[in-house]
């Protein structure tokens, strides 16, 4: 494992990372495809409704804890801590296996998901974050989906040259159909049913993390923002509730971090625990940490804060 010195403003991304800014200027098929996105989560909210006809059986339920739990892992461990923060190194086929199951979970593409992500952690509660959490909790949780901000200010360089993770991103649409099918197939319209309250439940899931822990929880780290801890959120997204670590020092591969009494405590982080067994499998390699001395360096001196 690597250990590394945070860099001097923890919320700014060295311009060396940063997406080209290429102000929207994308094809006609691109900015229909990434307003498909919402529109599909939008109907998996109603196609939840199924469920009053059907029920939802035993099988049904695991259908829907299974195709939740994999899917945020896509979204916690491929999406945001391989491909947007560089956490960790893996090899290509796990970059794309695991996008193409994360695209099936409507969390868009891999170029709109890191470019938007990165905009977040520049700006943070900010003007320019996409999802500023100063305008809101609804906004921060859904609304700026459904506003101009959907449309990404930019699209990642690194993403963009790989052209099965670019191709994806174009066509993010079609694994979360295509698992909408699967699920018919499998079991008919309580499958089908299954497979929309999974996803409804999934976004919602990774929308917390926008919303809730930038207003509820604790603060044991100096970031500049409103990000915060909060373990209700990091028990349903999988670590990711575990915000004012990841905002202090966003590129760790370990979030479950906090400060108790000025020592350095570690949280559960499924996560971070997956990573590790990719690394013990062999593929993951390079997993950043920050050191102990760091994390203490960076703490909110008069331990920790809770969000009001």
């Amino acid at each position: 494992m690597l250990t590394e010195n945070p860099p001097k403003n923890a919320n700014l991304i060295p311009e060396s990372i940063l997406p080209k800014k290429e102000k929207r200027n994308y094809s006609k098929l691109t900015l229909i495809g990434y307003a498909i996105g919402p529109l599909l989560i939008i109907l998996c909210h109603f196609g939840t409704l199924i469920l009053l006809s059907t029920g939802l059986s035993f099988g049904g339920g695991l259908w829907v804890l299974f195709w939740y739990w994999l899917r945020m892992l896509g979204t916690t461990s491929i999406y945001h801590r391989l491909l947007t923060h560089r956490s960790y190194q893996a090899p290509i086929l796990v970059k794309w296996i695991g996008t193409f199951i994360t695209a099936s979970a409507g969390q868009m593409g891999p170029s709109w998901w890191k470019s938007h992500h990165l905009d977040h952690h520049r700006f943070s509660d900010q003007a320019n974050d996409p999802h500023n959490s100063n305008k809101g909790f609804w906004w921060s949780h859904y609304r700026w989906l459904i506003s101009p901000n959907t449309f990404p200010n930019h699209l990642p360089a690194d993403i963009e040259q790989d052209i099965v993770l670019k191709t994806i991103d174009r066509l993010h649409f079609v694994p979360l159909i295509t698992l909408g099918g699967f699920s018919y197939w499998v079991g008919g319209l309580e499958y089908l049913g299954a497979f929309f309250l999974s996803t409804t439940i999934l976004f919602h899931g990774v929308a917390l993390v926008n919303s809730v822990c930038h207003k509820f929880g604790d603060r044991p780290f100096e970031t500049g923002d409103k990000s915060t801890n909060n373990w209700v959120v990091a028990i349903l997204a999988l670590g990711e509730g575990w915000h004012s670590v990841h905002h202090a020092f966003e590129w760790s591969a370990r979030h479950g971090i906090t400060i108790t009494e000025g020592k350095v405590r570690y949280l559960p982080d499924f996560t971070y625990w997956f990573i590790q067994a990719l690394q013990w499998a062999g593929l993951a390699s390079k997993v950043k940490l920050p050191p102990e001395a760091k994390l203490l360096a960076a703490s909110v001196k008069s331990g920790s804060s809770v969000a009001k």
